[in-house]
């Protein structure tokens, strides 16, 4: 059955589109017109303007266009959402903001303590895995999808602890955390780790865990939060079966191996620009390198001469 006979507003989200292309333009009249207002501004630069925007197509097709229809009707399509909106979106946003804009925002007097609290980066990695595994459990899952408000304030508690888990990853600001080098390489690492039990239960599980994936009533609850509801009134609709060859312990098990596989992807690009940005600074900065390493073995001499 095609996904159409949902509608124009549940398969484009118009609202939500009009909300980003009003960030997009907000964003290049604070970053162009108004920088002047902000202390330390900088001119906008192609590469930050390219990442932000970037993000912003990112989080509306995952959240505005048919995937996000798809992401009710298939388990699989919902864990693609997951893995762009936490962990590929967060630091394309991050990045694309101008540091000096970054800076306003963070030294307001209540955001800068409660912002530091939480990018600590062991903080920030545990409380991480522990949303997303958390949100994951069946019981809560379920229970989030049938209410519009909860479901909402779940997002923005899971995009906001990515938020914080990618800051010290990719932030350039002086004086925050942050990681340099190969320690970034532990750190990513570490949420792979943490998020590998959460994938191995929904990939090895014997029988579907998500009623809102399963139950006929269940699932049309939770479809009312992107179709409208007088148009799911007028349609016939027992489940997701009907829009979809795969079974529910396929789909959710297709969905495990989805996530896992793009978490991966991820990190390894991220794991390349790190190795990469490493292995330059140690080009650039090799003669710098070799005389340290030439005055340490001399003073090693000496002070073994002395001894």
């Amino acid at each position: 059955m095609p996904i159409s006979i949902f509608g124009f507003q549940a398969l484009w989200s118009p609202v939500y589109l009009a909300v980003l292309v009003l960030v997009t333009i907000l964003y290049f009249l604070i970053t162009v017109k108004w920088r002047g207002k902000f202390k330390g501004h900088q001119p906008l630069n192609i590469k930050e303007a390219g990442l932000f925007v970037t993000g912003i197509i990112l989080l509306y097709i995952i959240k505005g266009s048919p995937v996000d229809l798809y992401g009710h009707i298939l388990f699989t399509m919902h864990m693609i959402q997951m893995a762009l909106l936490l962990l590929l979106i967060p630091p394309l946003l991050i990045m694309g903001i101008p540091t000096y804009l970054w800076r306003a925002f963070i030294n307001l007097p209540v955001v800068k303590p409660l912002f530091n609290f939480f990018t600590n980066p062991m903080l920030a990695l545990i409380l991480f895995g522990m949303v997303f595994s958390l949100y994951h459990i069946p019981m809560v899952f379920d229970f989030v999808k049938q209410d519009m408000l909860i479901h909402g304030v779940t997002n923005v508690i899971l995009f906001t602890s990515a938020i914080f888990y990618w800051w010290p990853v990719v932030n350039k600001m002086e004086g925050m955390h942050k990681f340099h080098g190969l320690k970034k390489l532990g750190y990513l690492f570490g949420l792979s780790v943490l998020m590998t039990p959460a994938c191995a239960l929904i990939i090895f599980s014997g029988t579907p865990f998500y009623a809102t994936y399963t139950d006929g009533e269940a699932w049309l609850q939770a479809m009312a939060l992107c179709v409208p509801a007088g148009t799911l009134s007028q349609l016939n609709l027992s489940g997701p079966e009907l829009f979809s060859t795969m079974s529910a312990i396929e789909d959710q098990r297709t969905g495990g191996i989805t996530m896992k596989v793009l978490q991966e992807l991820v990190f390894t690009g991220f794991l390349w620009l790190v190795f990469y940005e490493w292995l330059r600074n140690e080009t650039e900065n090799a003669d710098a390198i070799t005389a340290k390493s030439l005055q340490d073995r001399k003073d090693m001499a000496y002070h073994r001469h002395n001894a």
